[in-house]
């Protein structure tokens, strides 16, 4: 039999009587008789095929006994369907193909899942078998949107003066908020090297080398506790620029955005992108990675709350409230589930009370008299069947957990429009951020520039002194983060030292870096997008493992391969490393 002459997704009424050679996968299987009818699909679409024992030339009892996912070679003349049996849904659908040859190339076992219902089997089963799953229309137009952003940021960037530099995968344990995974050296008894977690000091001395706009598509890696949206190994666009400031930055960024949306979904965003300070992302929409497709605002009910007397209140340093109307959707069950969203977020509970017939009832009502509850319904614009939802502890807690359950309201009102993007830049974000032990950490990294005017400043109140940090978030989706570095090594030295690292500690870990900062270097700053996260989101999926083509499952496993895994004692004192029994 001849090469494949079309794929499964080409053939229309154009090709009427023409012979072709198709290769595919057996996607279904319809039995009438004498007549056999079967879809063929390969990763362009699909083609009815028909057999017909009267004019097929090859055995026909092979083909009876053809199972789903056998691969298939097959001869055929391209025929128009009668018009009553038009598929509107597909390219191929006013065509079939009459085969007169079959081969088949190669027999499938029986399928562990049904491959044209995802849903049909657990994730895990799924993973396992991935490179069936792989096989789904949805997975493959979710790689195929991969594919298609990964050319349009490269477009962009390219045609921008932007230079793709490969930095190295191999690199020095530097301390960048997360655990490295480290690679043992064979050569060099007892040292390691650390799989980056991003190019962070690599981009930035390309910066102090010269090329003043960098770009890399690269892979990270972090050994931290995983949630369902992070991977050990993840892909982020990575971008640095010369002689810029935040703003500079950050329109490139929205052309840049704007350029992926366009070309690969065809979807306009409106620019500039709105902007909003930390603070006031956390005060009115209680995170910094705000969804704006709906309002549903957190307001400031502490004025009200003290005049109560629900001795609670008294104890809080803030307290926040979100006021929804339609109460009656909350029963006592969802009033339950919320109460559990806001303890998942650290608070104590969650106080509530509905307004009717212009007073209040139900949850902490009768802590407040009528006088205090007619001003509330005046000042506060409270309507009838509104509920308040309300959260009184630390300023962090209050504002973090009413923004999770701000987001699980407007998920249970469907107040989301999943075909809108709301793309928003945050800034102005505190410098540092305080540990268990109340210990300065970094919010973002130690390289992040200080929003101030001289060094000395760095020697006052820590806890207020903001960054020149960005990031940008879609949807309440992180897409990107970045910053304006330091490029002075006396203010990067001095920051590493609020950080508690001694002199040595800076020699060791970051005095290549310090060196390189001393030999004039020009103000920078960059961006780094995460890819598996865009991608996410232009395909509409709300699992990154589904934009990924091997991903871990939530424990960093493979269940594809079985990785990580044991490795032989060879290996093991090749590299002088012996494994402690528990």
């Amino acid at each position: 039999m001849e090469h494949r002459t079309h794929t499964c997704g080409q053939l229309t009424s154009k090709e009427n009587d023409l012979k072709v050679v198709l290769n595919g996968w057996v996607n279904s299987i319809r039995l009438h008789g004498q007549i056999i009818f079967i879809d063929l699909r390969d990763r362009y679409g699909k083609t009815q095929l028909v057999f017909d024992s009267k004019t097929f030339l090859g055995d026909f009892e092979i083909v009876k006994k053809l199972s789903l996912e056998d691969v298939l070679a097959i001869e055929g003349i391209v025929s128009l369907r009668a018009q009553s049996a038009f598929n509107k849904n597909i390219i191929t659908g006013q065509i079939e193909i009459l085969v007169s040859n079959i081969l088949l190339v190669n027999e499938a076992k029986p399928l562990p899942f049904v491959i044209s219902n995802r849903n049909s089997a657990e994730e895990n089963l799924r993973l396992k078998y991935r490179y069936l799953e792989l096989r789904t229309e949805e997975l493959q137009n979710n790689l195929i949107i991969r594919h298609k952003a990964y050319q349009a940021v490269r477009s962009y960037l390219s045609n921008n003066d932007f230079l793709e530099i490969e930095t190295p995968v191999l690199m020095k344990s530097t301390p960048e908020g997360a655990r490295d995974y480290l690679v043992p050296s064979r050569i060099h008894e007892g040292r390691f090297y650390a799989l980056p977690q991003s190019p962070q000091l690599y981009k930035q001395i390309l910066m102090i080398a010269g090329f003043d706009r960098y770009f890399q598509i690269v892979k990270c890696f972090r050994d931290e506790d995983l949630r369902s949206d992070r991977q050990p190994e993840f892909t982020q666009i990575d971008i640095e620029m010369s002689f810029v400031d935040e703003y500079h930055v950050m329109d490139y960024m929205e052309k840049l955005t704007k350029h992926v949306f366009k070309t690969v979904k065809n979807i306009e965003l409106d620019t500039p992108f709105e902007k909003l300070t930390w603070s006031k992302a956390m005060d009115s929409y209680g995170s910094d990675k705000p969804d704006l497709r709906f309002e549903l605002k957190l307001t400031d009910f502490k004025e009200y709350a003290l005049k109560s007397s629900f001795k609670t209140f008294f104890e809080a340093d803030a307290i926040k409230t979100v006021i929804v109307n339609n109460a009656d959707l909350f029963t006592r069950k969802k009033i339950d589930n919320l109460t559990d969203i806001a303890k998942t977020c650290g608070a104590k509970g969650l106080a509530w009370f509905k307004v009717g017939n212009n007073e209040l009832s139900g949850g902490i009502s009768k802590f407040f008299d009528e006088d205090l509850s007619l001003e509330m319904i005046e000042t506060l614009n409270l309507s009838e069947n509104d509920i308040l939802f309300i959260v009184a502890d630390s300023h962090k807690v209050a504002c973090t957990a009413l923004g999770a359950i701000r987001i699980e309201i407007a998920k249970h009102l469907n107040l989301i429009d999943v075909g809108v993007f709301k793309p928003v830049w945050i800034t102005d974000f505190p410098m540092f951020d305080h540990d268990d032990m109340d210990q300065l950490t970094p919010m973002h990294h130690p390289f992040t520039a200080p929003k101030i005017d001289n060094i000395n400043d760095l020697n006052l109140d820590q806890k207020n002194i903001l960054s020149r940090a960005y990031d940008l978030t879609i949807n309440g989706n992180e897409v990107a983060g970045g910053s304006i570095r330091n490029y002075d090594p006396k203010i990067q030295s001095k920051i590493f030292e609020l950080l508690k690292m001694n002199k040595d500690e800076i020699d060791s870990k970051f005095g290549f870096f310090i060196e390189a900062l001393k030999y004039g270097t020009p103000p920078h700053g960059g961006i780094a997008f995460g890819f598996d996260r865009l991608v996410m989101l232009l395909s509409g999926s709300d699992n990154i493992r589904d934009v990924i083509a091997f991903p871990k499952t939530t424990s960093a496993n493979s269940l594809m391969d079985n990785s990580p895994s044991n490795v032989s004692n060879l290996q093991l004192e090749e590299l002088n490393i012996k494994i402690n029994e528990s």
